[in-house]
């Protein structure tokens, strides 16, 4: 690629290297590699099930070292609620008001969704606020509803002469109902790192990934709630944000692999998706990480299993976190005799259930350990895994790479799905991963790992989007919870189905979890 000196003076104040650029172009030349699945991992076999005796040893565990650690609460949170409003925006787009239009409509089964919104409207924790925004029309919600003015209900709720609520992320949303008044998702994350995010100095810390253009209101938002938490659970928060990094974005380019151009000559660069959080994680400073997405939140009157279950992931982390530093000295000792290796085998095969290729068999000893060295001394990530029942999500299996075998979350996107074997893998898949994890950055000797030394480059994807009624392909960074962690020392434990509860779209809100 030729770069004009706009090109380079672009790149600069992006803090993007040609060389990244450049290998970027060719990813969309070459495409990215399929995941090769060996197979799912299910319980037993990849998945390690708790029984109700290590449940209650594993909460023991976190709880008596909670106070000594320095623990954060990492929320990915900048993306937009737009998306929770689809079948919204559709809606308004084909009714024009008249009761015609509206028979026509509730006659199709596109808009269900949209009749179960409206008349259910009044148990959305946001009804109160969007009757007043009404009554600032000279309307209400009742009358609305009594007129049949449905466009000036959904206008009044997503637009930004109302409640803007297409516009915000969905942090700044309001999820659920109390008697003292509605709680927006933000706040329930306070209200849940309170349960066990709580470290030395009984402070709770809470990162949140924000995008630049809300920064300000998240601010003014936990300004005032702060106070009001401290207060309720006599703990001190500790509360900061960070936005992705420009750096991470990715160009776009045309269908033949030219770079894309804006109508000023200027390249097209695009969010890396979120792969691009792996710098935000990489910045943390801690040693535990929980990472849970903004809309995976319960009420209070839920929040038990949720507070149990992750203390339940923490206390397993901790207890493979002080093996394998163990296990690091050792090797660095240069401990090597065939008892130690035997022990290395054993507790990765059985506890961690982590899958060793058949080629180790064949190595001699001293390949043998500095293959267990590059297993052992890397981050590490404990995450819960649920059973299937048909919501959206990556899911755990065994897969071979480059480096061999190992235990991976990966998405539908990564998986050719053309080639019969690996479709029928796929369909022997239990569990997928609700993003709940909790991490170990930290090596055996207090130092913090480089997160970037761990990502696998080939696990990007390309996409087709368009711009301004042209098509371009664009480009996704790692996963986060996917390439992005992929040579980390990853476990993955089950859990129960009622520690995930997405909100994806403005009806999930309906479900008793939310109510």
């Amino acid at each position: 690629m030729i770069f004009t000196k706009q090109d380079t003076d672009q790149l600069k104040n992006l803090g993007i290297s040609r060389e990244t650029v450049e290998k970027q172009i060719e990813n969309f030349v070459k495409g990215f590699p399929y995941i090769q699945i060996v197979s799912a991992a299910i319980p037993d076999h990849g998945i390690l099930p708790i029984s109700a005796e290590e449940t209650d040893l594993l909460v023991k565990t976190y709880d008596n070292e909670a106070v000594h650690q320095n623990i954060v609460k990492f929320v990915p949170a900048s993306g937009a609620a737009s998306r929770m409003f689809k079948h919204l925006f559709e809606f308004r787009g084909n009714y024009d008001g008249s009761t015609k239009s509206l028979e026509k409509l509730w006659e199709k089964r596109d808009f269900n969704s949209t009749y179960n919104f409206l008349t259910n409207i009044k148990k959305f924790a946001f009804s109160d606020l969007l009757d007043q925004a009404l009554k600032n029309k000279k309307s209400s919600l009742d009358l609305a509803i009594e007129k049949g003015d449905y466009n000036l209900i959904i206008s009044t709720l997503l637009d930004e002469e109302g409640l803007n609520y297409a516009n915000l992320p969905k942090g700044l949303l309001y999820f659920h109902s109390y008697n003292e008044g509605s709680r927006m998702s933000i706040e329930e994350h306070l209200a849940e790192g309170a349960g066990y995010a709580t470290g030395k100095n009984s402070i709770v810390k809470l990162h949140f990934t924000v995008s630049p253009e809300h920064l300000e209101n998240f601010n003014t938002v936990v300004k005032k709630l702060k106070p009001m938490y401290e207060k309720r659970y006599g703990l001190a928060y500790d509360i900061s944000f960070s936005i992705q990094k420009s750096s991470t974005n990715t160009i776009a380019v045309n269908p033949d692999n030219t770079a894309f151009r804006e109508a000023d000559g200027s390249l097209l660069f695009r969010p890396g998706g979120h792969g691009a959080l792996i710098q935000n994680l990489n910045e943390i400073d801690a040693d535990i990480i929980f990472v849970k997405n903004i809309d995976n939140i319960v009420s209070d009157s839920l929040r038990d299993d949720t507070i149990l279950y992750k203390k339940v992931l923490a206390g397993l982390l901790i207890k493979i976190r002080n093996k394998t530093q163990t296990f690091v000295h050792k090797l660095h000792q240069g401990e090597n005799s065939v008892a130690f290796i035997q022990e290395l085998e054993d507790f990765a095969t059985g506890v961690l259930q982590m899958p060793v290729s058949e080629e180790y068999y064949s190595m001699n000893a001293s390949e043998r350990i500095i293959f267990w060295n590059e297993k052992y001394d890397c981050p590490i990530r404990v995450c819960g895994m649920v059973k299937n029942e048909g919501e959206p999500g990556g899911g755990p299996f065994v897969i071979r790479d480059k480096k061999g075998l190992s235990l991976q979350i990966v998405e539908g996107s990564q998986i050719d799905l053309m080639n019969p074997a690996q479709k029928a893998l796929v369909q022997q898949s239990t569990h997928f991963n609700p993003v709940d994890l909790v991490c170990s950055t930290r090596d055996a000797y207090g130092k913090k790992y480089d997160l970037n030394n761990y990502i696998d480059h080939d696990a990007g994807f390309i996409s087709e989007k368009s711009k301004d009624g042209r098509n371009l392909k664009a480009q996704e960074l790692p996963g986060l919870w996917n390439g992005a962690m992929a040579r980390w020392l990853t476990v993955f434990v089950e859990v129960p189905i009622i520690t995930f509860n997405p909100v994806k779209t403005v009806n999930d809100l309906l479900r008793p979890e939310h109510q």
